[in-house]
């Protein structure tokens, strides 16, 4: 019996530790990096911004107002808002704004990433001759400096940049604070480690800039509900790398009301199973016949588990070696190499925040993760009792 419970306890160290600890080493390496202050570039290129919106109105002036603010000659970029099957007034209201609309209806073939396709099949079909194309959300504010850098990184070879996709501040409020800190942790403190060491960034949806050849050489097939990842996975099995350009944000609006959240946090999870199924054994394939570090960290990014979660089965087994300890059944070896792999995780959480330089308000919500950890534990049962979400569900907004 003690044996038996030794090889499960350490089966199961042997899992998750090293993901904790790999996610550690790459919060280390986010602190000694370096970010831009000089964008200069020889030339400036094109850019169609696009905003793809689905029953948005009372967001997307905020977002087009957003967009002209942006520091960058007006007559080199424009923004083309993509309504698809829209019911209400996203269409009249950007156009009141002055910028292009593009209007999709379509029974069967509905979500982002048909609406993304579509708009930029016709996009690359115009005579303004875009260098590149990016991709902000309908709820999202974009930095000043946003097109200024992306034509810095295009102009030193990259074709496909992701920039630091974050979540606008709700100091009190539990379940977008604690989002905030996922968003941190995973689009920016993480991809500021992999910077340093040269790898992958991936696409995260919001903030996404491709060169017009990259679209055209590799036309967007991803249909699943977490399209944006999906892209950019294919992208990188074809050897295109995804750049991270720290140096420019978008900030995405959360909803308030944590039960407003639920239908978007059941999209990413059912999606994030999707994608694990789909990819997972293709870049262990590749990481396993090119021998590369690259493949290798996306294969290890896409079986880690989200922070919150991987962090409360720490807790789970740390609680459960306890009493076995006592009882016997577990030596101390066991019970301190779980609370080192927690420790561990706590110190990555807190070496995050530092160099992400988040506000005293963001550390003061980290008392209210265990209520986030509740709200998550039902949406995973809502979410796999329900069964899978195959449309573009819109988010529900806090004044609807």
């Amino acid at each position: 019996m003690i044996s038996a419970l030794n090889i499960i306890f350490l089966i199961l160290f042997i899992l998750l530790a090293p993901l904790v600890l790999y996610q550690f080493f790459l919060s280390l390496l986010a602190i000694n990096s370096k970010k831009r202050t000089s964008f200069e570039a020889d030339r400036n290129r094109k850019f169609a911004l696009i905003v793809p919106a689905h029953n948005e109105e009372n967001v997307i002036a905020q977002t087009l107002y957003s967009l002209s603010g942006l520091i960058y000659p007006k007559k080199l970029f424009d923004v083309y808002v993509v309504a698809d099957n829209c019911t209400d007034e996203t269409a009249n209201i950007a156009r009141s704004i002055g910028v292009n609309v593009l209007e999709r209806t379509h029974e069967a073939k509905k979500g982002k990433g048909y609406a993304l396709r579509w708009a930029f099949d016709r996009i690359l079909e115009t005579r303004e001759n875009y260098d590149a194309l990016i991709v902000v959300d309908a709820d999202s504010l974009i930095s000043g400096n946003y097109l200024e850098v992306m034509n810095y990184y295009l102009e030193q070879g990259n074709r496909v940049i992701q920039s630091s996709d974050l979540v606008l501040p709700q100091p009190g409020n539990w379940s977008v604070e604690a989002t905030r800190i996922g968003f941190m942790l995973y689009n920016y403190v993480k991809p500021l480690g992999r910077k340093v060491l040269d790898l992958n960034m991936g696409l995260r949806g919001n903030g996404m800039c491709f060169s017009a050849d990259v679209l055209r050489e590799i036309p967007w097939e991803a249909w699943s509900l977490t399209e944006d990842v999906e892209y950019g996975l294919v992208l990188m099995l074809r050897g295109v790398k995804i750049e991270f350009a720290p140096e420019a944000t978008v900030w995405a609006r959360m909803p308030v009301k944590a039960a407003n959240a639920e239908s978007q946090r059941s999209r990413w999870e059912i999606g994030r199973l999707q994608i694990i199924r789909a990819y997972m054994s293709k870049f262990l394939v590749k990481t396993l016949k090119e021998r590369s570090l690259v493949y290798f960290d996306v294969f290890l990014d896409l079986i880690t588990p989200p922070f919150v979660n991987m962090m409360f089965m720490v807790m789970l087994i740390f609680i459960a070696a306890l009493p076995l300890f006592y009882l016997g059944a577990l030596p101390l070896l066991q019970l301190m190499l779980w609370g080192m792999v927690g420790i561990t995780g706590m110190t990555y959480l807190f070496v995050g925040l530092y160099v992400a330089k988040a506000e005293k308000s963001l550390y003061k919500s980290l008392l209210r993760l265990p209520v986030y950890v509740l709200w998550k534990l039902k949406v995973y049962m809502k979410t796999f009792k329900g069964g899978k979400e195959v449309n573009w569900v819109r988010t529900k907004r806090d004044n609807r």
